[in-house]
């Protein structure tokens, strides 16, 4: 291209930089070249030329070496100048430093691929983390293995708890005294094994904790550990498991072995159905090991002398068949519902730790909260504190329990909807023929208290309260409930006609067909259908399309009956049901003792009454608390 175009070759020298050509020494032969022939040697141009050969690039050397040699040998005055010119300017821009250009001592450079840099750069460092991360997952695991990370961490499944650590004591459990009475022979036998051993009995090596949640199972432990004196272990089924397959099984190893070095103990896990429970074949192999590991250590080759094993659990049917049977968890001690015994002792206790104002009556309050458990006992008086706190009294008054039970079993009142006057009177009415059908049948449980005061999603009901624990239900106790569950329907075809009776009585209909088809597929009350028990509807599918008819037939004729005879309880007694509708619209709420003033004597309350938020009488709208009608009765 030089012999025909020299032009062309300093253009595309100059065009690109010299980025092809000038960092070798042929190109800038051929480029000098090209400039004499031309006659366009000028320092200007090669000034550049220069600077980039003196940077040190690859061949750069070379290149500038023979841009020397042409300056000294050329014939070209203004060439020659033109070169030292350039080569001055070269030198005194790097500080007066010469560049050295003998072959035999070349600079070494280091290549850098410009095409792709950034994607080698992040796939470098992409790799780089890689390694690191694994590293340490590695460390970590290492250091778990060898119950070194819970120990840095400042904590450790294997720590020793002391029964000294824990404040409570058996006098502090209450409510479930056959279940704590299991446990104190446990105690017992830590601390004199040779009283249960003398005839060669050997105690269970395992309890087995089983009951609804908040009935105090955890509340036990923290007994067992104050009482006993001997080293207590504790740890939660979930505990065991974590991202390390076999992590789960060396830590049941490792509690097992610190609690042989100091045996007789106890060890304590809590819901143990995390890692107890039933095995199958889709199970992760990480929790069958677990599992495996737990049942070895329980009752496997080497005995576990003097270690007490005790677990708890809400889901005993979900074990694993191995894991609760004798040699294991030979004792399965439930820790059920408080009954109304229990409730009493439980709330006296929780009333010992508060103020409680003079009027408060614990057996009342206990036998309204059946089915409650001990935890929810204690939010009950919490939340009574709480709001008697706030309204500023001196000690927790009845009232305060009274609403904090109601909030618990129904809901938070709601304070939002507009209720009309016509509504209010309707539910006043319904709720007015529960209690008086209550009050006047004999064999009903003694009306607690009515009210229209809405919550949840009721405007209204009628709480009774049975005299202790009921276990069974004679016919009379059955027959009175089912009249009282009619005795709200019935008031408003009464007082209102057919055509304005509400939808409120869905629930009250529902409870009595539930009880009239037990009472003739499982109590064997019905003459037609025999003394024979149908198991709820897989058993009634079995029977006989007759005996099924049989038994909607029967369960519609005890309904209809019920029906009756509420109807003329409520016709014979149609004032004294006026008197106490009337008193409802006016004090929203009557005790049980002034609804029955009101039915069996004619006297109106002597009180206040309530002061309703922009309350109104008569036809007027008034804003009550309260929502949908679905008033009810409640036992």
């Amino acid at each position: 291209m030089n012999a025909h175009y020299p032009e062309a070759v300093i253009r595309r020298f100059e065009a690109n930089n010299g980025i092809n050509f000038s960092y070798c020494e042929q190109g800038v032969r051929e480029y000098v070249k090209a400039l004499v022939k031309l006659d366009r040697f000028d320092a200007n141009k090669l000034a550049p030329v220069v600077e980039r050969l003196s940077n040190g690039s690859p061949s750069s050397a070379a290149a500038l070496s023979h841009l020397a040699d042409v300056g000294k040998k050329g014939s070209d005055k203004a060439g020659k100048a033109a070169i030292a010119s350039a080569l001055s300017a070269a030198t005194s821009s790097r500080g007066g430093q010469s560049f050295n250009t003998n072959p035999t001592s070349p600079l070494h450079v280091a290549m850098v691929d410009s095409a792709g840099g950034w994607r080698n750069q992040m796939w470098k460092t992409g790799r780089t983390l890689a390694v690191v991360f694994i590293v340490v997952t590695a460390f970590g695991a290492i250091l778990d293995d060898k119950g070194l990370g819970s120990r840095l961490s400042g904590g450790g499944s294997n720590e020793v708890r002391m029964s000294t650590e824990s404040d409570k004591r058996f006098k502090d459990v209450v409510g479930c005294d056959e279940a704590k009475e299991e446990l104190e022979e446990i105690v017992e036998y830590l601390r004199e094994p040779e009283k249960f051993t003398r005839l060669g009995g050997k105690l269970p090596k395992g309890l087995l904790l089983t009951g609804p949640p908040g009935t105090g199972k955890t509340l036990l432990a923290k007994a067992i550990a104050g009482e006993a004196g001997v080293p207590f272990f504790y740890a939660s089924g979930s505990s065991f498991e974590e991202v390390y397959v076999g992590v789960g099984a060396r830590r049941v190893r490792d509690l097992f072995d610190a609690a042989k070095k100091k045996s007789p103990c106890i060890i304590f896990i809590d819901e143990i159905d995390a890692i107890g429970g039933s095995r199958n074949l889709k199970d992760q192999s990480a929790m069958k090991m677990t599992l495996n590991e737990l049942l070895v250590q329980m009752d496997g080759f080497a005995a576990n002398n003097g270690i007490i094993v005790i677990g708890a659990t809400n889901f005993k049917k979900s074990l694993d068949q191995a894991l609760i049977r004798p040699g294991r968890f030979d004792k399965m001690v439930p820790v059920s519902l408080p009954d109304v015994q229990g409730r009493k002792q439980i709330l006296e206790l929780y009333s010992s730790q508060t103020k409680m104002d003079k009027d408060v009556d614990i057996s009342v309050l206990a036998r309204g909260t059946p089915g409650m458990s001990g935890a929810e006992l204690y939010n009950l008086v919490n939340q009574a504190a709480v709001k008697s706190s706030i309204e500023g009294l001196d000690a927790i008054s009845h009232k305060a329990l009274e609403w904090a039970k109601d909030k618990i079993l129904m809901g938070a009142e709601r304070k939002s909807a507009l209720i009309t006057a016509k509504t209010a009177k309707c539910t006043a009415y319904h709720e007015a023929g529960h209690a008086l059908v209550a009050i006047v049948t004999d064999g009903a449980d003694p009306v607690h208290k009515a009210t229209i005061m809405p919550r949840g999603q009721a405007l209204g009901l009628v709480a009774q309260l049975p005299e202790g624990d009921q276990t069974s239900w004679s016919l009379k106790q059955m027959n009175a409930r089912l009249d009282v569950c009619m005795g709200g329907r019935v008031a408003e075809e009464l007082i209102f006609g057919e055509e304005n009776v509400t939808s409120g009585a869905s629930s009250d209909l529902q409870q009595a067909t539930n009880l009239a088809r037990a009472m003739v597929t499982k109590y064997g009350f019905s003459d037609e259908i025999g003394k024979v028990f149908h198991a709820g509807a897989a058993g009634e599918q079995q029977s006989s399309d007759e005996t099924r008819i049989k038994i909607d037939a029967e369960v519609k004729r005890i309904t209809d009956e019920s029906y009756t005879r509420a109807t003329k309880t409520l016709k014979d007694n149609a004032k004294r049901h006026h008197m106490l509708a009337k008193a409802l619209m006016e004090y929203e709420t009557l005790t049980g003792d002034e609804c029955r003033a009101i039915v069996l004597k004619g006297k109106l309350p002597k009180r206040k009454k309530e002061n309703l938020e922009n309350g109104a009488k008569g036809d007027q709208s008034i804003l009550i608390r309260g929502g949908s009608l679905t008033g009810g009765v409640k036992g």
